[in-house]
């Protein structure tokens, strides 16, 4: 039918119908398991901020060296409305995730099958899938999933055709994975255990974790992680805290131990540790956290040795920026580097996200790699056999008047 021959009232009528068809559109609620992206859920794109501290104390006698305050400043403007979206977005991913990961973590689980929801959730919910070339440097996983068993610590992540492993009823969980949006990282984890003989040993781990992030009482002064804060005096706090707990474990009563080698640390744009350490243990470190420092403040709680080894086995590779890659020679190797750098830049990856891009026959190339230096292995970290270690952790802004817990949640 011809536009023109329609009368007027019924052509006002057209655009009307159009228009209610307009208000009609729903936002989307998230599905089971998580698969559509955040900003389909925020129309506008502004995501909920985390939990916000104001500072309690400030420190205006702090003098910092020139190089140092520039290098500060330069910090603070990228530390814009830009920044803190990316990173709330980051986080409200996270956030989804991991809730149905707690649903899903059941005995009877493979880690395969766990490692394989978070990746997958986090690439739906970022809307970017990390297949074609460059786009894994947009937004995606911030570095390999970690599912850790009883006294594995760290960095262990289930592998391509590695045998199988099954979440058991008695097992201590540790679940760590990454988030990133245009390389503003959030680093969270937490953990599962489902025999009540180790809640003394979560609760121990996760007080020891608020206790870095807000606000403690040492035994020289009342100390908060922000700005100006000393890193040992947090340090010296954990440990309090957490040492404070006990766990009967067969029959013997014995503290939960903070581990001494493994640390919290900033995080800087595209890099998942930077140059500052958080212990859990009391240290003696003049650092201090400036304006503008993005944290990852964790802790790790042990029945054994509360000291961590290098185990066998592969976690994760890093590409060093400060090797060179012109002594390589073999073709193999110089292709694979190309791929690294193209879609994963100072990004930790793993295994299986070079299989998730379709990489194949890599190994060689990788060893040559690793050899050279130009790309860093890194393995699981266990505390002694029978032993039980616990996580929790959060990223924390520290942003110039007020520090905000970007990954906190309603779950921890």
């Amino acid at each position: 039918m011809r536009l023109d021959l329609i009368p007027q009232d019924k052509k006002k009528k057209k655009r009307k119908s159009s228009k209610k068809k307009k208000k009609k559109v729903l936002h989307k609620q998230q599905t089971t398991p998580p698969r559509v992206a955040l900003s389909n859920l925020f129309s506008n794109q502004r995501y909920p901020e985390g939990e916000i501290f104001e500072y309690l104390t400030t420190n205006g006698n702090l003098q910092r060296t020139t190089a140092e305050e520039l290098r500060h400043l330069s910090i603070l403007d990228n530390m814009d409305e830009e920044f803190l979206n990316d990173y709330r977005q980051a986080a409200g991913v996270h956030r989804q995730v991991r809730q149905h990961i707690q649903n899903i973590a059941k005995p009877g689980v493979s880690m395969s099958h766990l490692a394989q929801e978070i990746e997958d959730g986090v690439r739906a919910l970022t809307d970017h899938q990390g297949i074609e070339t460059g786009d894994a440097l947009k937004a995606g996983m911030g570095f390999p999933t970690g599912l850790c068993l009883n006294n594995v610590a760290a960095h262990w992540t289930p592998n391509p055709g590695a045998k199988e492993v099954i979440l058991q009823p008695d097992d201590v969980l540790k679940v760590d994975f990454g988030v990133h949006v245009s390389g503003r990282i959030v680093d969270s984890a937490f953990t599962v255990a489902f025999d009540p003989v180790y809640d003394n040993l979560l609760a121990a781990v996760e007080a020891a974790t608020n206790t870095g992030l807000k606000h403690q009482k040492s035994s020289r002064k009342t100390q908060e992680a922000g700005v100006d804060a000393r890193i040992d005096h947090i340090s010296g706090a954990i440990q309090e805290v957490m040492e404070s707990y006990e766990i009967t474990l067969n029959g013997k009563t014995m503290p939960v131990r903070a581990v001494r080698n493994i640390t919290g640390h900033n995080i800087l744009r595209y890099k998942i540790h930077g140059d500052k350490q958080v212990p859990f243990v009391k240290t003696q470190t003049n650092q201090r956290m400036e304006e503008g420092d993005v944290f990852a403040i964790e802790t790790f709680g042990s029945t054994g040795k509360a000291y961590t080894r290098d185990d066998i086995g592969v976690y994760g590779y890093g590409r060093n920026e400060h090797a060179s890659a012109a002594g390589l020679h073999h073709a193999s190797a110089k292709s694979l580097l190309k791929t690294i750098d193209e879609n994963f830049g100072t990004l930790v990856f793993s295994r299986r996200f070079l299989e998730h891009m379709g990489v194949k026959n890599y190994h060689l190339g990788m060893r040559s790699l690793v050899q050279s230096g130009v790309v860093e292995a890194y393995g699981p970290l266990v505390d002694v056999p029978g032993s039980y270690v616990a996580q929790f952790e959060h990223t924390v802004l520290l942003r110039p008047n007020c520090k905000e817990v970007i990954s906190r949640g309603n779950d921890y």
